[in-house]
This record gives structure tokens, sequence and C-alpha cells, in this order.
């Protein structure tokens, strides 16, 4: 599970929480592509069709402020049109619409995003790596140890199911996992895969929940 892309297409008005969705996202080794993003770096619009082309995926991001966004039609039509998934990821109200009217999408908990964050991780797990009902892709994060003096790179590795993960969530467990070199260990929030604290052996610092 390695090169593949996501492309998201959302109104300019739902950058931030686009942003907010996407943030541990990234973390996984696949590209993630926010259009705005992409804008504000220099790429045209006109540009965003070599991203949108490139894609295993599009998210796209359906909201009120998106009603009046043609260019999110545009891009889910060309997506469509080149066999690219597309998943319709929208707020509670807002219809699905035009090609994607009857796919199966998610909805926007706007009262609690971890929620959201956690089926949208469990959409793209399904959608990037299919391996069967039974099997479970094997998807990591990867990053150096913040531990001054060390940045040996920790491997968080995701062998769970997302049912297992949200079990985990619900009550109230971490993932762990520790430097090879420095035996520092990192806590992850289940659900969002979310940093929550890291224990050096010397100072612990309690998992904190202000980071979903």
């Amino acid at each position: 599970m390695t090169g593949e892309q996501v492309y998201v297409s959302h109104a300019p008005g739902n950058l931030e929480l686009v942003q907010d969705l996407f943030s541990t996202v990234k973390n996984f080794p696949f590209g993630v592509h926010l259009a705005l993003e992409e804008i504000e770096s220099g790429r045209s619009r006109k540009r965003l069709e070599g991203r949108l082309a490139n894609s295993d995926v599009v998210v796209a991001v359906l909201t009120e402020n998106a009603a009046d966004t043609t260019w999110i039609d545009q891009e889910i039509g060309y997506a469509v049109a080149k066999g690219i998934p597309v998943v319709p990821l929208r707020d509670e109200g807002v219809s699905r619409r035009g090609y994607v009217g009857d796919v199966d999408g998610l909805t926007i908990d706007r009262g609690d995003l971890s929620v959201t964050i956690f089926n949208l991780l469990s959409r793209l797990r399904s959608e990037l790596a299919p391996l069967g009902a039974l099997s479970v892709p094997n998807w990591y994060i990867r990053f150096p140890c913040t531990i001054p003096d060390c940045g040996h790179p920790v491997t968080l590795e995701l062998e769970q199911g997302q049912t297992k993960l949200w079990k985990l969530h619900s009550h109230g467990k971490h993932l762990t996992t520790s430097c090879a070199v420095c035996e520092s260990t990192y806590y992850f929030n289940p659900a969002t895969i979310g940093f929550l604290g890291r224990e050096d052996g010397i100072e612990r610092q309690s998992p904190s929940r202000s980071r979903s």
C-alpha cells in the first residue's frame, strides 16, 4: 500500500473542514491532494486534470457550500469517465446528485468528526486495498522518533480491521508502537490514527484526547 493517490474535490469554503477530515489520512504512505491546496500552491484548475487522471479514488465533499460549485460536478464527471471510483462525503440533508446519485457515500458528523474520519478511513481501506472480506489490508504510518538526538524511523502497523479498531476506541484503548533504538512508546487513537502522546521511559506524557 504505497503510491496510491486520493483526490479530494471540494468547495473553497470547505477547505478548513476538509483539512480537519484528512489531517491524519495524510500520514499514510499515499498521496492526498486537496483541490484548493493544489491551487494555492500554484497549480491551476486546468492542471488539476493531471491529479485527477492519476488518482485511484476521488472523494467528493458535498455540503451546502458546494451546491453551486460547478468544479465539483465537472471533477466527478471526469473521474466517472475515466473509471475512477468516486466516494461522496456529504453533510446530513445534502443529497447525492448526478453521477454519484446511486453511489453509497458517507455522512459528515459535524458533532463528532472522529466518527467521520473513522468511516472515511474504512472506505479508503476498502477502495485502495480490496483484498476480500476476510483479509485485512496492512496499512501503516511511519515517522521519525521525536526524542532529541534519536530520529530513528518508527512504524505503526495497522494489522487490525476497522471493526476491531472501533471497538478499541469505544473501550478507551490506544494503539501503541515503540522506537527500536530508544524504546520510546507512542500512543494513537484507534479510530482516527491521530497522535495522542509519548512515553520516553523517563518522563511520561499521558495520552491526550485534545488531538484526534
